[in-house]
């Protein structure tokens, strides 16, 4: 096998086990919280929830640009294959998780940490690896197929997480453990440095705590902001948010600042002065903000509202949300690669530009769904935005790394994927803020009036302090929000219920029915949200100039090393950057 196919079924299995364990725990949360002897619907649990899931993500998030630019300085592989390591032992520490209650959560938490460390390792070197084994017009392909792994591991993990967390939920941390250990022994046995490393620069310390604590303050702001606090049903107005996100962007400010005035900067400034790395980075973050809090809101929509409906029982819609929403992977993987293929011959400007306008389009059309819509509508919508995605994800991952000197791509892909990273958690914010809000107006009311018309007026009072937050967690988590609530209620008001009246009330039909139009008027408010800067990504995407190839990448292509105008001045064998001749 050529070493260029060993790095990419390698760092594709990375990618895909790194992803999955990202969504794992979305349908498992039950399983897990029952399995450490906690109430997941308890106030006191809700923090440990929001850690679990999103713990990850951030600590991802917050080290993918720091381990970049390590790993330029210490070797792409050697970095890559510490990560599958980390990766595999975190994995194994919380299979152990030997605690119950509020340590084993802590602990839980603190082993998730640890699965993040390594997919930062994993997720920062990933693209550089590839794009150095690989040459200029085979890139966009490879990378297309990395991308494919990306997203079928999110919509693997929700169903795997669904199948395992039925037998055991320690096995959906376990599931990684055998395939973390032959990809650790394998990339360390075959992957070798191509590209040499600096060792005489300079760890830029200042740069890294400035932009790792800003990150972590922004992302806990974001996250903590989600939850009730006093009175409200959000916290947006705890001092403890307000300082984290005030905190968090004035060192976010402070931080290109700092980069200016150091000697080896790890977030390198100076690539975005080229135009195709810095229009590429531009759409993607603009892409992960519109799509990033799409497939958890639809998810809710399905277990929450049309799964219920449709005759599913509330403990089982974890599980059959992740399979209604497979169409939207197949069309990702049917175009990932094909993209990649199209982009090496013709560029990426046409097609990711047009990947974004069908998703915008998919946006609109999903808008004008009702919320108990025909499947094969919802599914062919879902499918033609898994195909807007695909057309999009490879072709401007590869333009952003072609546009990166060789001796800067860890960095370069740790930029890249943290702008993504960033964009996806902020969107779940926006999403999930959005959402909340609106049934935080609507919800007590429509509750009230449902309940009147069944018959038991006096439980309205108790369906109105339910906050929104729990009533979608609940539906989320899998319980049934009306029989949670009815189990906490006194006994006084749910005594003299008749028994016809409470099974309609805590059947499938009541609560779904009596969310469902303050919900989707939230949540076609997403839709627009996401379809305008689905195609602001597009605008940006257009803007990105002509193909474009590092210069010193036109070795080995087949393309003449004198083709095209030089940009810079620079000429051949100086190093300098090209534009590619190829069409746009």
């Amino acid at each position: 096998m050529q070493y260029k196919w060993t790095v990419l079924s390698n760092t594709t299995i990375g990618v895909l086990m790194a992803t999955i364990d990202g969504t794992i725990v979305l349908i498992s949360l039950p399983a897990i919280f029952n399995g450490i002897k906690i109430d997941p619907l308890s106030t006191g649990s809700f923090q440990y929830l929001l850690w679990i899931l999103f713990g990850y993500s951030i600590v991802t998030a917050t080290l993918l640009v720091t381990f970049g630019r390590i790993s330029d300085m210490f070797g792409r592989v050697r970095l890559y294959n510490l990560g599958f390591a980390i990766f595999t032992v975190g994995s194994f520490l919380a299979y152990l998780t030997p605690s119950t209650g509020s340590l084993g959560a802590m602990e839980l938490i603190v082993f998730r940490i640890v699965q993040g460390v390594g997919a930062a390792f994993l997720w920062s070197n990933s693209a550089a690896i590839v794009t150095d084994a690989f040459p200029a017009n085979e890139r966009a392909q490879a990378l297309g197929i990395n991308m494919v792994a990306a997203l079928a591991g999110s919509l693997l993990g929700i169903i795997m997480g669904g199948v395992l967390a039925t037998i055991n939920w320690r096995l959906i941390f376990l599931v990684s453990v055998p395939v973390g250990i032959f990809g650790t022994a394998w990339s360390y046995l075959k992957l070798k440095e191509v590209v040499s490393v600096k060792r005489h620069q300079k760890l830029d310390y200042w740069g890294n705590v400035t932009f790792a604590l800003g990150l972590i303050l922004l992302l806990v702001g974001v996250t903590y902001g989600l939850q009730p606090y006093g009175a409200s049903d959000m916290g947006w107005g705890s001092p403890g948010v307000i300082g984290a996100l005030l905190g968090g962007a004035a060192l976010l400010v402070a931080f290109p600042f700092i980069e200016m005035r150091v000697e080896d900067p790890m977030f390198r400034l100076s690539l975005f002065k080229n135009q195709a790395f810095s229009a590429g980075n531009f759409a993607g973050l603009l892409a992960a903000i519109g799509r990033g809090g799409v497939q958890l809101m639809l998810i809710i929509l399905l277990q929450g509202i049309w799964l219920p409906l449709h005759g599913y029982s509330y403990q089982s819609t974890p599980f059959w949300s992740g399979i209604y929403i497979v169409p939207m992977l197949v069309g990702f993987v049917i175009m990932g690669p094909i993209s990649g293929r199209i982009a090496d011959r013709r560029g990426a400007r046409f097609l990711a530009t047009l990947g974004m306008v069908v998703t915008g389009a998919t946006f609109i059309l999903l808008s004008f769904l009702p919320y108990d819509f025909a499947f094969p509508e919802f599914a062919v919508i879902i499918f033609v935005m898994g195909l807007g995605g695909g057309m999009f994800a490879a072709p401007n991952t590869a333009a952003i790394m072609n546009a990166s000197p060789a001796e800067q791509r860890g960095a370069a892909s740790g930029m890249r994927a943290t702008i993504q990273n960033v964009g996806q958690t902020a969107s779940l914010g926006v999403f999930f803020s959005i959402v909340l809000i609106a049934l935080a107006a609507s919800l007590p009311g429509a509750l009230g009036n449902a309940l009147t018309s069944a018959g038991v007026p006096q439980l309205a009072a108790t369906f109105k302090q339910i906050p929104p937050t729990n009533a979608l967690f609940a539906a989320f988590l899998g319980y049934n929000p009306v029989a949670a609530t009815l189990r906490a209620a006194p006994a006084s008001l749910t005594s003299s219920i008749p028994p016809a009246t409470l099974a309609y009330l805590t059947g499938k039909d009541f609560f779904p029915t009596a969310i469902a139009p303050a919900f989707m008027s939230a949540l076609r408010l997403t839709f627009y949200i996401g379809g305008v800067l689905s195609l602001a990504a597009a605008v940006a995407s257009a803007l990105r100039g002509r193909a474009y190839v590092h210069f010193e990448e036109f070795k080995g292509t087949g393309m003449p090393a004198d083709s095209g105008p030089r940009a810079g001045g620079k000429q051949p064998g100086a190093g300098g950057p090209a534009v590619d001749p190829r069409p746009n």
